[in-house]
């Protein structure tokens, strides 16, 4: 009898894994289809960045972000999660000097949420009680301040035309390093 038993827990087990890590790989697919479709969105946005120039800042990504080290998959879909909301956050600004497409911005929107909720799903709870080790902390409070340097740029230019592109062009960034995250969704 407790052979049975230790048979139906093993073999749950296994489906359990064999299903998350599905889910991963169709998260990981979803994933680079829909960053791909906003870095094409931010492109559109984007008009003329060489005009912008001077106001070029660099806003010091985390090295983690840039060069992530070997993560787990649920540390990569954090981040990445990270990186979202505050790519909307971002985006709630005062547009009104940019001239952009609402009908763009919106889609973009649309593209972020949709992300946002891929990864929500499929943590199922995850994010909420993610198993914070001094590396998770350090990297999110080391986005939130890259974040903050961008917001704090935007609000010393006024929200000029010029400092959106160049943020435009950072947010462009971090769509790249988003698709090397979700990567790690395969491992």
């Amino acid at each position: 009898m407790t052979n049975r038993c230790v048979f139906h827990v093993a073999l749950l087990l296994c489906f359990s894994t064999t299903a998350l890590s599905r889910s991963y790989r169709l998260l990981r697919l979803q994933q680079n289809r829909s960053s791909m479709a906003c870095q094409k969105l931010l492109t559109h946005l984007n008009g003329r960045p060489e005009s912008c120039i001077r106001d070029r800042m660099d806003f010091e990504v985390p090295e983690e972000i840039k060069l992530p080290q070997q993560l787990q998959k649920e540390d990569a879909a954090f981040i990445i999660y990270e990186m979202l909301h505050n790519v909307l956050e971002i985006f709630t600004r005062d547009l009104s000097n940019t001239g952009w497409d609402e009908a763009i911005i919106r889609s973009l929107f649309v593209q972020v949420h949709q992300q946002m909720d891929r990864l929500r799903t499929t943590l199922a709870g995850q994010l909420e009680e993610v198993n914070l080790t001094w590396g998770n902390v350090m990297t999110t409070l080391q986005l939130k301040s890259y974040y903050w340097r961008i917001i704090r740029y935007l609000k010393d230019k006024e929200y000029s035309s010029c400092a959106w592109t160049v943020v435009c062009v950072e947010i462009l960034r971090n769509f790249s390093f988003i698709n090397r995250l979700t990567d790690f969704f395969q491992k």
